[in-house]
């Protein structure tokens, strides 16, 4: 089988998105997660499936990769603790997975930042409304037509195709060019 007609298709989609990506609101997004470090305030992330390995590579690579002595990323992860995921999908429902583990820890200034292809998760909207509630800032980082999280969040990255693989590429995408940007500064 010669795959490589196919591959080349995938590829050239994929750089088709990446080349229409909004770079303002991909230096929006790094500006409040700066200024969250700044004032030592939390930064949750969460997502579904795919998301969820997304906002655990987050968690990893803002919290070891651009952390030092002086400064610190304050990043946590809902989506990595299973045990409590379960227990609360289980007891209350697994709509209420991420607001139940915000309620009466986020605060003002602090940043709910939600990934999800489609844009419509139901548990990543209810704790970005909860998150808004108290007056933290929320960041969704989407696909397809943004959903409901690009029409409530304070700031989007939008990935602008309806294709949930490549969504979830360009998403995890955002991670190492936000954090090599970080990272690297004017050496880019």
């Amino acid at each position: 089988m010669d795959y490589k007609k196919d591959l080349k298709a995938y590829l050239d989609r994929e750089i088709e998105v990446i080349q229409s990506l909004d770079l303002e609101s991909i230096n929006k997004v790094m500006n409040v997660l700066e200024d969250a470090k700044a004032q030592h305030k939390n930064t949750y992330i969460c997502g579904n499936g795919g998301s969820a390995a997304t906002a655990s590579h987050f968690v990893c690579d803002f919290n070891k990769g651009l952390n030092d002595e002086a400064s610190q990323f304050k990043f946590q992860c809902l989506s990595d603790n299973t045990p409590i995921m379960m227990a609360i999908s289980n007891d209350i429902g697994y709509d209420e997975v991420f607001r139940y583990q915000i309620k009466g820890r986020i605060e003002e200034g602090d940043v709910l930042f939600g990934i999800s292809g489609s844009g419509n998760s139901i548990n990543v909207i209810n704790a970005m409304e909860h998150a808004k509630s108290v007056g933290a800032k929320t960041i969704a980082l989407v696909g397809y037509d943004g959903g409901k999280m690009k029409q409530i969040a304070d700031y989007c990255i939008h990935v602008n195709i309806n294709d949930m693989q490549i969504s979830e590429d360009v998403h995890m995408i955002m991670d190492h060019l936000m954090m090599y940007v970080l990272s690297h500064g004017e050496n880019c």
